[in-house]
């Protein structure tokens, strides 16, 4: 019988690492994972949310893309229906905002048939930022050739407040473009405004929260380091904020006077405690613009289709998928029912 050298047994017993030191090694490892998440977590906040954001939308088969539209790299997120192509429709962002902003709507308004592009106006999210002026104008334009650039002749079109004023614009400028027009706490008409564009760039953590007591009834105040974040990218942004605001304060393209030429079917969608843009606002466009319907989101405020999705969802399908177009009518749903919650 051989016998192995007694070196030879002490050499196998002591050959590679421990358990117990490899579970130390792990957990070590996943300690460290935590600590860099939580100082990560601390120092960019709003970085960590748009990557959860990302991947949420991602994990719903939302794609983010590039298109070159006039010599600009733009970005925009693309929604395909779950059969067929399905009817596109063009979501656009308001000032200060970019495509995430309209995250909650995106892969339902897909599950329900649309084939939907969101992008980024040039200046916001992840677009370039040109030194250019950032008119209306200029941002309409550019919706425009974002459609030519991906072959969409024609489209349903949304615009929340100032790209409801774009999307106006597009209806009135390129009709043959649109099927059916939505806007949601849209601006483009004269009313008296209680702010200025100091409001969007604040400077400190009060800034911060008398801009979001206008934008949204919730009560909800950030965390001093979140606070600290979005007050530093609201300022580094700010400039075209600044820009974008002073092309819209100065008249040359508001639409007061061309809005009962709009003949694309219209639904006005406004949260009714809209402290930035007022529902009176929502109610003055709807009786200038033939054919149009208008529905209140009762509770909610200027940002109503990131808070209140589900019932701003049901007003905008039902009002798309009809056929014919319903006849102008007014009413009200009410947006502080509790929507249901999905997985």
């Amino acid at each position: 019988m051989e016998v192995t050298p007694a070196s030879t047994v002490e050499e196998t017993k002591t050959s590679g690492p421990r358990p117990r030191a490899i579970l130390h090694y792990v957990i070590s490892f996943l300690l460290l994972l935590v600590i860099a998440g939580g100082l990560t977590f601390y120092t960019e906040p709003l970085w960590v949310n748009d990557q959860i954001i990302r991947y949420k939308l991602w994990r719903l088969h939302v794609d983010s893309s590039y298109v070159q539209v006039d010599g600009y790299r733009i970005h925009y997120f693309e929604a395909h229906p779950p059969q067929g192509p399905g009817t596109p429709l063009v979501l656009i962002h308001g000032i200060g905002s970019r495509g995430e902003d309209w995250a909650p709507m995106i892969a339902p308004l897909a599950a329900q048939g649309f084939h939907v592009y969101v992008p980024d106006l040039l200046g916001y999210g992840r677009s370039p930022q040109p030194d250019v002026d950032y008119a209306i104008s200029l941002e309409e334009k550019t919706v425009q050739h974002f459609m030519d650039a991906l072959h969409i002749r024609q489209a349903d079109l949304g615009g929340w407040s100032m790209g409801g004023w774009i999307a106006l614009r597009m209806a009135l400028d390129h009709p043959d473009r649109l099927n059916r027009l939505v806007v949601y706490d849209a601006a483009g008409i004269y009313f008296p405004p209680t702010f200025d564009a100091s409001l969007f760039v604040p400077k400190d953590a009060a800034g911060l929260a008398a801009l979001r007591h206008v934008l949204s009834p919730i009560d909800r105040p950030f965390p001093a380091f979140v606070a600290r974040s979005a007050v530093q990218l609201l300022n580094h942004n700010g400039w075209i904020i600044e820009r974008s605001f002073y092309a819209m304060e100065n008249g040359r393209d508001l639409m007061d006077f061309r809005l009962n030429s709009i003949r694309v079917p219209t639904l006005i969608v406004w949260g009714s405690v809209d402290q930035l843009i007022p529902l009176s606002v929502g109610q003055r466009m709807h009786d200038a613009i033939p054919n149009s319907s208008l529905v209140a989101i009762t509770g909610c405020g200027h940002l109503a289709p990131s808070e209140c999705p589900v019932q701003v969802l049901k007003a905008t399908t039902d009002f798309l998928k009809s056929d014919p177009p319903p006849a102008p009518h007014e009413f009200a749903i009410d947006g502080t029912a509790a929507p249901p919650t999905h997985e």
